[in-house]
């Protein structure tokens, strides 16, 4: 059974980190593409920063240079560093796991964690 347990989210000033973690387990973790989504009030859910299997890294413009994800593949994780926060960054965050095959096509979520950035 696949699972994705977020954490380290929180409230934070504007121009505060947070850094946020999710574990994986129930899945050959090295082999999948993880990503961080967020859903803002009010908003639908969109891609905050995407690592593939083999490392490679996207980000949406609106947290470039301010977000950085990386994985630990030893230990299941894949983290969201998060620097000069804005209020618009506001949201309920979510950890995906994203799996293709020429026949087999896997897609799982985290329940979320909720970071709040407000003065």
């Amino acid at each position: 059974q696949v699972q994705l347990v977020e954490s380290g989210g929180g409230s934070v000033q504007p121009g505060g980190s947070l850094r946020l973690s999710c574990a994986a387990s129930g899945i050959a973790f090295s082999g999948y593409d993880m990503g961080w989504y967020r859903q803002g009030p009010g908003k639908q859910r969109e891609v905050v920063a995407s690592i593939t299997s083999g490392g490679s890294i996207k980000y949406a413009v609106s947290v470039l240079g301010r977000f950085t994800i990386s994985r630990d593949n030893a230990k299941n994780l894949v983290y969201l560093q998060m620097n000069n926060l804005k209020p618009e960054d506001t949201a309920v965050y979510y950890c995906n796991a994203h799996l293709m095959t020429w026949n087999l096509e896997r897609n799982s979520w985290g329940q979320g964690t909720q970071v709040t950035v407000s003065s």
